[in-house]
């Protein structure tokens, strides 16, 4: 079954944790909530259209949701897809300014 995305419905969001901060810094390399059903290619595409810049590699997983508990009933929360994308060198975003 194959699905068209429209590029800007691929990234959902960017992934800011402490993990996602020292990758950016060290690496280039920078973390989005991507759709579940995105590709690689197209994951590369859209945040190359988005922050006008160019993608090395970009590396996908999928995330599992938690059993949690709420109140007196067990829920379970989405799963979701994660992107790591490494920049290449002369390349940045910034966060900020997008």
């Amino acid at each position: 079954m194959s699905v068209e995305f429209n590029l800007s419905n691929v990234i959902k969001a960017p992934v800011i944790s402490e993990k996602g901060t020292i990758a950016a810094e060290n690496e280039n390399r920078f973390v989005f909530k991507v759709a579940n059903q995105a590709t690689k290619l197209q994951v590369k595409k859209s945040v190359e259209l988005m922050f006008n810049v160019e993608v090395e590699k970009v590396q996908l997983l999928n995330v599992k949701g938690k059993s949690k508990r709420f109140g007196r009933y067990m829920g379970k929360r989405s799963d979701w897809k994660k992107a790591y994308v490494r920049l290449k060198l002369g390349h940045d975003i910034d966060f900020e300014s997008a």
